[in-house]
This record gives structure tokens, sequence and C-alpha cells, in this order.
């Protein structure tokens, strides 16, 4: 459809309204990439004001991970069948009710299925929004547009830990999902009013539903493992082993359903395409190195540092100023050199100050915190833009919607497999150092002497005694999940290689977010 004409006639937006409509669209994007940050901070709050564990809090970011993710693949076909203008506005309005069902949820299960819900109104509306973007305006002005909507994309991860912290500071959690209803709605009745103008007419393309179902089937079983597997004593337990036999299964015919449906609901043939593979690799292993450690850090400062949760949003937020300052030059880059060379500096630069951040004490402050999340700030736009670029240069040109949606669906997909994985392996790691510290601590009883005579008693001076140990043990667990995700970023790094050189540039913004 050209841009001088609308399907029933209407003159299309010129002028202000048409920047109007841009910047409606670019907060539906906003909003929607906020709530994967915004809950980051606030999990010990919600865990806390739920009766839940803070592991069990983590629930809260992997579900709406795990929804989000299963629709990304589908707006394709929704847009198609319903009509894209229609698709997102109920998507917006689907996503402000669910937003303010989290808020008066009164158990973590009510949270959780509510953030679900949340999840599979949010996944269109990234993919979508850009998408009326490029059909709403003139082809010489779509870069400024898209420049628009890349820049709410840096802007929310940034603002989601700080707006996350204050809010449950001074007011409550609920706040976090509540200040999503009034936008929601507001860009939902605006957006329709506008854009229905540029609706196309609906083709009744076919579903994949039985792919469908075995996606939801093999994704949902294995993050309920990962979410559950701690709790249940993993493979003891008769729930984890079946959990597993439906993921293995499932996954199996999964992968035999769509290698053979004539419309996939994920096109996995892209994947014949070396420079792909290597690519959506890539992305998955780093991405899941970066999300994981994004979502410890503001547990480990809140849990066991006694930040407030609006300092640890301000002190994980520097990774994301950082990263919007560089993303222009990342970009302007990756038009002149190998985008092979500068995912691999970019990664390889995350994985060195990772591993800088494995000699952490419980004696830093502030800014020796914050040093090191700055300087990933850094790295981050060499890993992102280029790699993006890279895979979908790797495809047919008729592929590349496929194609961004699949890596959209596996990088937010590794992201909540991740935070399960690491969040898991941490609370291991602190109950494994508590039990060999507690042997080594105070041999000579020196400490224990010394509490006692200034008056303490014998259940106080073990209280303290404990504290300490339990202190240490965390540091220790931190530092040792630091470096396990420091290497799994020199493995992303090296395995960039094993993509061939692209033999044509594309411009990294047409892979949604």
């Amino acid at each position: 459809m050209s841009h001088t004409q609308t399907t029933n006639g209407q003159a299309p937006l010129t002028g202000g309204m048409l920047w109007a409509a841009a910047i409606i669209l670019a907060a539906a994007n906003f909003i929607a990439v906020l709530d994967t940050t915004i809950a980051n901070v606030s999990v010990p709050n919600i865990a806390g004001g739920l009766g839940a564990t803070t592991s069990q809090g983590t629930w809260v970011i992997t579900s709406y991970a795990v929804a989000e993710a299963i629709t990304v693949p589908l707006t394709g076909w929704l847009a198609a069948r319903f009509g894209a203008v229609r698709v997102f506005v109920t998507a917006m309005a689907a996503f402000g009710a669910f937003s303010a069902l989290c808020g008066v949820s009164n158990s973590l299960g009510m949270l959780v299925f509510a953030r679900v819900c949340q999840g599979l109104a949010g996944g269109p509306l990234m993919p979508l929004s850009q998408t009326l973007l490029l059909r709403i305006f003139p082809a010489e002005k779509a870069a400024a547009a898209i420049g628009l909507w890349s820049m709410t994309t840096l802007v929310a991860p940034v603002l989601g830990p700080i707006l996350g912290g204050y809010l449950c500071d001074e007011y409550s959690w609920p706040w976090i999902f509540w200040i999503n209803l009034p936008i929601a709605l507001a860009c939902a009745f605006i957006a329709w009013n506008m854009l229905k103008r540029y609706e196309l007419s609906p083709n009744k393309s076919p579903i994949d539903r039985i792919g469908l179902i075995l996606l939801v089937v093999w994704v949902g079983s294995l993050q309920i493992m990962l979410d559950e597997g701690k709790n249940l004593d993993w493979f003891s337990s008769h729930e984890i082993v079946a959990l597993a036999v439906i993921a293995v299964i499932g996954f199996a015919a999964f992968l035999i359903w769509e290698l053979h449906d004539k419309h996939p609901v994920v096109d996995l043939r892209v994947f014949r395409h070396r420079g792909f593979s290597v690519s959506v690799l890539t992305i998955s292993l780093a991405f899941a190195a970066f999300f994981g450690a994004n979502v410890l850090t503001p547990q480990w400062l809140q849990t066991y540092m006694g930040y407030t949760a609006t300092s640890a949003g301000m002190a994980t937020a520097w990774t994301g100023v950082f990263a919007v300052f560089m993303a222009p030059v990342a970009a302007t880059l990756s038009h002149r050199v190998d985008p092979r060379k500068l995912v691999f500096g970019g990664v390889i630069w995350l994985g060195i100050v990772t591993l800088l951040r494995t000699i952490a004490t419980t004696d830093m402050d502030y800014w020796s915190v914050s040093q090191p999340l700055m300087l990933m700030g850094l790295g981050l736009p060499f890993f992102f833009v280029p790699l993006t670029g890279l895979a979908l240069a790797s495809v047919e040109p008729d592929e590349t919607a496929s194609a961004a949606g699949l890596m959209n669906f596996l990088r937010t997909l590794s992201g909540a497999f991740a935070t399960s994985l690491i969040t898991t392996v941490w609370d291991d790691q602190i109950t494994r150092n508590h039990a060999e510290l507690v042997g080594l601590a105070d041999a000579d009883q020196h400490v224990r002497g010394l509490l006692e005579s200034t008056g303490m008693s014998a259940d106080a001076v073990l209280q303290s005694v404990d504290r300490l140990v339990n202190g240490q043990a965390v540091m220790l667990a931190t530092n040792q999940v630091m470096a396990a995700v420091g290497i799994a970023f020199i493995f992303a790094a090296l395995a960039i290689w094993l993509a061939p050189k692209p033999r044509r540039k594309v411009d990294a913004s047409v892979g949604g977010h």
C-alpha cells in the first residue's frame, strides 16, 4: 500500500498528526520493553509482599518472557488474519487490562497467571509497532521513524530498573504494573482512531494449530521444570522427571512437525543458512548470560548488600545509559566493518568485564559496584546491533520476517531459561559455600571470644558469626556465578567466527526488538 492512499479513502496522516501516531506506536513499544526489566529490581519486594521466596519471585520475570516469546512468531499470522491495526489495538488494551490484574494479585500464583497473560499481549506490540510505523511513513521519512522507535527500545531497559525501584520504595510493588493501564488504554484508543484508515483486508491464512500446541507444551514444560527444579530436588521428584520427558518428546515432535508442515508457526528451514544459525547461537548464548547477570545483580544488592530497590535500580541502569551513548557508534561501524569483528569485540569485552566482577567483596561501595556495569554498557551495542544485521543478511530476502521472529523468540526464551538457571545455581552455591565456611570460620575461637567479651549472649554470638559466614557465602556464590557468565560470553564470542562473511547488508532495525 502506498503512503499516498489508505484502504478506506481517508487521507493519509501528515505533519504533526503523522508524528503523533509515531509517538503512540513508540510508546506502545516502550511499555512492552519496559516490562521486561521493571520487575528485575522489584523481585524481593514482590516475594516479600506475597509470602514467597526470592527464587520463586523470579517466576514474575520468566513467566512474562516465555509468554512473550511464544506470541512473537505468531504476530505475522495474527496480523494477516485479523489486520495489523486490530491486533495491535487489541493487544494494547489487553496489555493494560492484564497489567491492572497483576497489580491486584494477592498470591504468587495469581500474579504469575496475570504476567503470562500480559506477556501474551505484549509479544505482538513490538513487531507490530514497527510494522505500522513503516506502513504509515513515506519512504523518505522511514529512517527517522525507525530511529524514534529504536530509541524507545534502548531507553526502556534503562528506565525500567530506576522506575521499578522508585515505585517500590516510594509507593508499593503493584504500582510497577498499574502505571501501564492509563498509557495502554490511551494508546489503544488513539491508535485505533488514527490508524484504522491503514488497515488492510484480512487474509484467511491457515494456522498451524498442532505446531502451536507443541510449542506451548515443550516450552512451558521446560520453563516449569527449571523454575520448580530446586524446590522439588530436581530429578528425585517424579514431577520434574515427568516435565523433562514431556519437554524432550514435545520438542522432538515440534521439530518434526514444523519441518514438514506447509504453514509452520516457526519456519525452522531458515536454519539451513549457516550464518543465521551461528548468529542465533551467539545471540542466544550472549543474551542469556547478560540477562541472567542483570536479574541477579539487583537481587544480590538488595538482599545482601543493604541497597534499597531505588539504589539497586540506579546501579544496574548504568549499563543501559552507556549502551544508549554507544549505539549510534555501533550502528555506523556495522555498515563499514565486518560485523563478525564487531560482535567478537563486543562480546569478548562483556566477558572480560564480567570476569573482572568475580573479585567483588562485601565492602564495595556504590561506585565500585556501578563501574563494571558502566563498562558493560560500552560493549552491549557492538554485540547486539551488528549481530542482528548479520543474522538477517544470511537469509533470503523473503525469509527476513520469519528469521527476525525466530531470532527474537529464541533470544527472549534464552533470557527466561538463564534467569531460572542462574538463580537456582546461585542459591545452591550459597548453601554449599556456607557449609564449607562454617567448618573454616573462627577455627581458633578468636571472633567468638571477642564478641563474648562485649557481653553478648551465646545465642547472639552464634547469630553474629553465622551472619558473617552467610555474607561471605553469598559474595563467593555471586563471584562464582559471574565467572560462569564470563565464560559463557567468551564461548559466544568465539562461536561467531563459524559464520561466513555476509554477502549483503541489512539494516539491523528491521529485526524487531
